[in-house]
């Protein structure tokens, strides 16, 4: 039987993310491994939602940062699941899983690796620290990549005309299966009384993990000027700054109007709910939360950064990630304006068909089928 390995950071990236392409690569035939840090999962506390998957597990001690002495013992790790697993094909994910499957790779002599950016951390407008290491990282990095994916226009257009990777692709994102989405029955009723929220309350969703990149700072700030109005806002996600965030939540005397909802599993249920969904992070790949508050045909407002701006092309809805003012008054205007609000949702829901996963899994097929020529 052919052998993939996938290879991630953290553990919770490739049943969150990536679960499309295990089965397409299963269909084809593969027998499908998975080296990432399952001490250290992400999107979820544990890895039950690997059981059943016919996934193969090998334990990783990756770090996260790039300074950190210890991804040389991750790197010895990996070198030798690659050299005792005989693969046929290598398909990594995340800064440092890709970094360290492409060079542990080279060092084992396999040549069909595969590597995903999910938004290379040098961007416009990216500290010159980035640059300077991320930047110089991937270039070299680029010389034993067999192909390269990305999944926003910034990136791709980088890729393609500095680096060397054999092959670059851009596909558009991880893929939604929209329709399954947009169709879903949610009892918009039974979800506020769950959530105990008060029948004319208007509601501000956003999700992400609760990290400085995701910026929920910004929002909690705006909220301070809701103090007098009959809005809510729900935060779906945990994380290192959770602590930190609800520390600032309570000085501005916000605890009444701001909610940590933790690491939620009824997602889905909690986009139904919002009159708008709003999204202010420093940096993005191709956000999949604002994706799926879209397909649920959600108001969005986002910051105006990558990533953001390939799935909306609606300049009034954008705001600078730090701006509080300007994402205040562009909420305010969504909350209060209901032509407007009816005119955002069904330019999303149209939108972000563009993202559909039958187009997404097309190109990987392709992609994958690739490397089973001669």
């Amino acid at each position: 039987m052919k052998k993939a390995l996938l290879v991630t950071t953290v553990s919770g990236f490739v049943p969150q993310f990536e679960m499309n392409n295990v089965r397409l690569l299963q269909g084809l035939g593969y027998e499908v491994h998975y080296a990432s840090n399952y001490d250290m999962p992400s999107y979820g506390d544990n890895n039950d939602r690997l059981n059943g998957t016919g996934i193969i597990r090998h334990q990783v001690d990756f770090v996260r940062s790039p300074y950190s002495l210890k991804n040389y013992q991750a790197y010895r790790q990996l070198k030798e699941i690659m050299q005792e697993g005989q693969y046929d094909l290598i398909h990594c994910h995340t800064p440092m899983g890709g970094a360290l499957a492409r060079i542990a790779a080279h060092s084992c002599h396999i040549k069909n690796v595969i590597y995903t950016a999910h938004g290379f951390h040098f961007y416009k407008g990216a500290p010159l620290k980035n640059w300077l290491i991320y930047y110089t990282m991937e270039y070299l990095l680029s010389y034993w990549t067999a192909q390269q994916i990305c999944i926003n226009k910034e990136d791709y257009k980088i890729a393609k005309k500095r680096f060397h990777a054999g092959r670059v692709d851009y596909i558009p994102g991880i893929g939604l299966d929209v329709d399954k989405i947009s169709n879903m029955k949610v009892d918009v009723n039974a979800v506020r009384d769950k959530l105990e929220i008060p029948a004319g309350m208007q509601v501000i969703v956003s999700a992400g993990e609760l990290i400085k990149r995701k910026n929920h700072e910004t929002m909690i700030r705006a909220m301070e000027k809701f103090k007098d109005k009959n809005v809510i806002y729900l935060i779906c996600g945990h994380g290192e700054l959770e602590g930190y965030l609800k520390s600032l939540t309570h000085s501005l005397g916000l605890d009444d109007k701001v909610r940590f909802l933790g690491y939620r599993e009824d997602i889905f249920d909690i986009y139904h709910i919002a009159d708008v969904f709003v999204f202010p992070s420093y940096q993005e790949g191709l956000p999949v939360a604002l994706l799926e508050a879209m397909a649920c045909g959600r108001a969005v407002v986002c910051s105006r950064i990558r990533g953001n701006t390939d799935l909306i092309e609606e300049p009034e809805v954008m705001f600078e990630p730090e701006d509080v003012e300007t994402l205040y008054r562009i909420v305010l205007r969504v909350l209060s304006d209901t032509k407007w609000k009816k005119h955002l949702e069904e330019e999303n829901l149209n939108k972000c068909r563009d993202f559909d996963q039958r187009k997404v899994l097309e190109i990987m097929e392709t992609i994958y089928r690739h490397f089973e020529r001669p």
